[in-house]
């Protein structure tokens, strides 16, 4: 493997996030910092306890989910766009770089933004509600599994845009419905049993309920299930970008 390319990928990527760091971090974080105050703080403190859980505690995994899929998906499909759409994509193709590591550059910064964005929506969220984590390594593992897989779906938005509207499609009309839908604010249980079954469809349900446990040990489905429809989405997203790189689909055209 070529580490230098990889290095070389990763460190310029990074760079452009701390050339645009108000965008990039100080954005994410000051709107999340927004839900925090009203639906935690306020909202939250005329709420009761859900599943023995204060509601401005209990909606932190949700909020954090919400931020982290967002941005993975923007930060990727972003990262490999831009290359494309100055034609500087070519000279990543035609250099001695296989897809591997063209993939764990991009990739693997565009995670690296979203666990540094994650992390400060942790600790800012520490000032608005009081919140445990009683599984850290579980935490930990959600929090990389998540922003690599979404990160590989916004690799492959990236790829498939042909403008830069296209890259805010799925984002705004797709990821962040679903979240909302899934359980981000509420438990799936609080809901009439026909919907309880529908909701169980959205895949971002998964992905909180597992998030969630990792916290407070309350999950609205099993951690066994949530940990497999996020490795299953991950292996997805894989055999997606190989097709893409087998293909040369909207890379060789």
């Amino acid at each position: 493997m070529n580490l230098y390319a990889i290095r070389a990928i990763y460190i310029f990527e990074m760079a452009r996030t701390w050339r645009t760091l108000m965008e990039s971090i100080a954005s994410p974080v000051l709107s999340t910092s927004l839900y925090f105050i009203v639906f935690g703080a306020a909202i939250g403190s005329r709420m009761g306890d859900i599943e023995g859980v204060s509601y401005g505690a209990f909606i932190v995994p949700g909020l954090l989910m919400l931020s982290l899929l967002s941005e993975s998906i923007s930060n990727a499909s972003f990262g490999i766009y831009f290359p494309k759409f100055t034609g500087t994509i070519y000279e990543v193709l035609s250099a001695p770089v296989s897809p591997l590591e063209v993939v764990v550059g991009y990739v693997g910064a565009a995670a690296s933004k979203s666990l540094i964005l994650g992390s400060l929506i942790l600790i800012t969220a520490r000032l608005f509600v009081d919140y445990q984590i009683l599984h850290p390594v579980w935490m930990i593992a959600f929090l990389f599994l998540t922003a690599i897989s979404f990160s590989l779906l916004g690799f492959i938005i990236g790829i498939w845009a042909d403008d830069f509207q296209k890259l805010q499609i799925v984002p705004m009309m797709v990821i962040t419905p679903l979240t909302f839908l899934g359980g981000a604010f509420y438990s799936i249980d609080m809901l009439p049993p026909l919907w309880q079954k529908i909701t169980l469809f959205n895949p971002v349900v998964y992905l909180i309920s597992g998030f969630r446990w990792s916290f407070y040990g309350v999950a609205d489905v099993s951690v066994a299930t949530s940990l497999s429809m996020t490795l299953l989405f991950l292996a997805l997203c894989l055999t997606i970008v190989w097709w893409i790189f087998k293909t040369g689909y909207r890379l060789k055209t």
